[in-house]
C-alpha cells in the first residue's frame, strides 16, 4: 500500500505534472478461437473479446475515480493473428482485421493491437498473407494496432521481412493520403519485441501469456522533469549521481501508483495481474514532454551534444525505480522519444536542432526506437527497409527492443507539417540524407546472422 506521504506527493503529481496510467491493457488469448471458417472465427473472435472486455472501461473509469488518477486508455491486446488465423488469405485476414475494429468499438476501447507477425527468423504462408493485407487492414480501421517482429539477438534480422515491410509502409500510406499516411501510426516494426507490451501499436499477447491479463502502462515526464527542476534549485551543487537518484526515486512511486490500479482492475474483471510498464510516454500537450527533461538536465535542447548521455542515464533510473517498485515490471520501461507525439522534440526536429542520424542515436539508448517519424512522400520503399535494417541491428546487437514508426506523407516534402490529431499530434517531415530510390543492400535479402553473443547457453 501507498504511506500518507507517498499519497500526498501522488496527489501533486497527478493535479499538477500530469501523472496518469496512460493505458490499462486486457491481453486475451484467442487460441480458443480458432477455426477454418471465416465467419466462424470471425464470431468467435467478437464474442471472446466482448464477453472479457464488456466491463473493462466502466471498471477503469470508477478505479480511477476512486484514486482521483485518470485512466487515459483502455485497450486490448489480442494473440497474434499470424497464428490464430495463419490458414486465412489477404483479403479474408482484412475481414479479421475488421471485425477486430468492430469488437474494439463495440466494447468502447481506445484501440486494440494484435494484428501482428513473429518474422525474425522467416515467414510462414500466414505471416505473408498478414503483411499483404496490412495496408488494407490498417486503412479501413480505426482502432486495430498492427506490429510485425522481423530481427531479434538470439535470431539475427530477416532481411526478406524487412523488404516487405518497406513495401507494405509505403502502400499504407498511399491507401491513407488524404489523412497523410495516418494508417503507418498504428503500424510498428520490431526487433526483440516482448510478449507483454500494453503501449500501441506494439502491444500484442505473446504466445507464452495467460489465457487472460491486465498490463498497466504509466506514463509521468512532467512528473520526473519537476522533480528535477525541484533538485536542482534545492541543492547548491547538484550533480548528475544525485539527479539519477532523484529520477529513481520518482519512477518508484509512479510504478507503484500503476500497480495499484493494474491490481484492482484485475481483481474487478477475476482476472490475472500481468506487468507495470513504466515508460516515460509523452503528449503533445505543455508540460507532458520527455523533450523538456534534456532542458531541465542543462542541455539546450534534445538532439544538442550531450543527449545521448542524459537519454541512457534517463533511462537506466526509471527501470531501476520500478524494479525496486514492483516484482512486476515489464513491456518495455523507459523513455520514448516519439517525434509528433513530444510537443518538445518535435520543435527539435523543426528547428534542425534534431536529425534524424542523431534520432537514430538516441534510440540505442532509450527503450523503443525511430517512433512517429513523419518522412517525404516520395520516400522510397528500399529507402525505408534500409532505414528499418538500421534500426533493427541496434537492438539485434545491443540485445535490447528497438521499433520504427515511420510515416511517408504522400503529397508533402521535408519541412513541412505532417497533422495526425490527438494524442500522435504532428509532426514536422524531416529529410533523409543521401536516400536514393534504390537500395542494393536491403535488395539481397536473406538474413544477417545473429551476433557472437547469441550463444547464451
Amino acid at each position: 500500500m501507498l504511506s500518507p506521504s507517498e499519497v500526498i506527493s501522488t496527489l501533486e503529481m497527478v493535479q499538477n505534472e500530469h501523472l496518469d496510467v496512460r493505458t490499462v491493457t486486457l491481453g486475451l488469448s484467442l487460441v480458443g478461437c480458432v477455426s477454418d471458417r471465416l465467419d466462424v472465427f470471425c464470431r468467435k473472435v467478437s464474442d471472446r473479446i466482448r464477453t472479457t472486455a464488456e466491463r473493462l472501461v466502466p471498471l477503469c473509469d470508477a478505479i480511477g475515480d476512486k484514486y482521483g488518477i485518470p485512466v487515459v486508455n483502455k485497450r486490448i491486446a489480442v494473440s497474434p493473428i499470424a497464428v490464430i488465423a495463419a490458414c486465412f488469405g489477404p483479403e479474408e485476414l482484412v475481414e479479421v482485421a475488421r471485425a477486430l475494429d468492430r469488437a474494439a468499438r463495440d466494447v468502447g476501447v481506445d484501440f486494440i493491437g494484435g494484428f501482428s507477425a513473429l518474422v525474425e527468423k522467416g515467414t510462414t504462408t500466414g505471416d505473408r498473407n498478414l503483411i499483404e493485407a496490412l495496408p488494407t487492414a490498417l486503412a479501413e480501421t480505426d482502432r486495430m494496432c498492427a506490429s510485425i517482429n522481423v530481427a531479434s539477438t538470439r535470431a539475427g534480422i530477416n532481411m526478406d521481412a524487412v523488404v516487405l515491410m518497406g513495401e507494405a509502409i509505403v502502400k499504407a500510406a498511399q491507401a491513407t493520403a488524404d489523412r497523410d499516411g495516418i494508417a503507418c501510426a498504428k503500424l510498428c516494426v520490431f526487433a526483440n519485441i516482448p510478449e507483454d507490451i500494453p503501449f500501441m501499436a506494439g502491444a500484442y499477447l505473446g504466445i507464452g501469456e495467460a489465457d487472460a491479463v491486465i498490463n498497466v502502462g504509466v506514463s509521468g515526464p512532467g512528473v520526473v522533469k519537476k522533480a528535477i527542476d525541484r533538485a536542482m534549485a534545492a541543492s547548491s551543487r547538484p550533480n548528475l549521481g544525485y539527479l539519477s537518484e532523484i529520477i529513481k526515486r520518482t519512477a518508484y512511486k509512479v510504478t507503484r501508483v500503476g500497480e495499484l490500479i493494474g491490481r484492482e482492475v484485475a481483481e474487478g474483471l477475476g482476472i490475472r495481474f500481468g506487468v507495470v510498464d513504466l515508460s516515460l510516454a509523452p503528449t503533445p500537450n505543455v508540460g507532458d514532454s520527455v523533450g523538456e527533461i534534456f532542458q531541465s538536465l542543462g542541455l539546450k535542447s534534445i538532439g544538442s551534444p550531450g543527449s545521448t548521455a542524459a537519454l541512457a542515464m534517463l533511462n537506466d533510473a526509471v527501470k531501476k525505480g520500478g524494479a525496486f517498485a514492483s516484482s512486476h515490471v515489464g513491456g518495455l520501461s523507459g523513455a520514448f522519444i516519439p517525434v509528433s507525439e513530444d510537443l518538445n522534440i518535435g520543435e527539435a526536429a523543426g528547428s534542425g536542432m534534431l536529425s534524424l542520424e542523431k534520432l537514430e542515436a538516441l534510440t540505442s539508448v532509450c527503450s523503443v526506437g525511430l517512433d512517429m517519424v513523419a518522412l517525404p512522400g516520395d520516400t522510397s520503399a528500399d529507402t525505408i527497409s534500409a532505414i528499418i535494417a538500421d534500426e533493427m541491428a541496434i537492438g539485434v546487437i545491443n540485445k535490447k527492443t528497438t521499433a520504427v514508426r515511420l510515416i511517408p506523407v504522400p503529397g508533402k516534402k521535408a519541412g513541412e507539417r505532417a497533422f495526425f490529431g490527438g494524442l500522435l499530434g504532428e509532426a514536422p517531415i524531416m529529410p533523409i540524407r543521401a536516400a536514393s530510390p534504390e537500395n542494393a543492400f536491403v535488395r539481397l535479402g536473406g538474413l544477417i546472422p545473429a551476433p557472437i553473443h547469441s550463444l547464451m547457453n
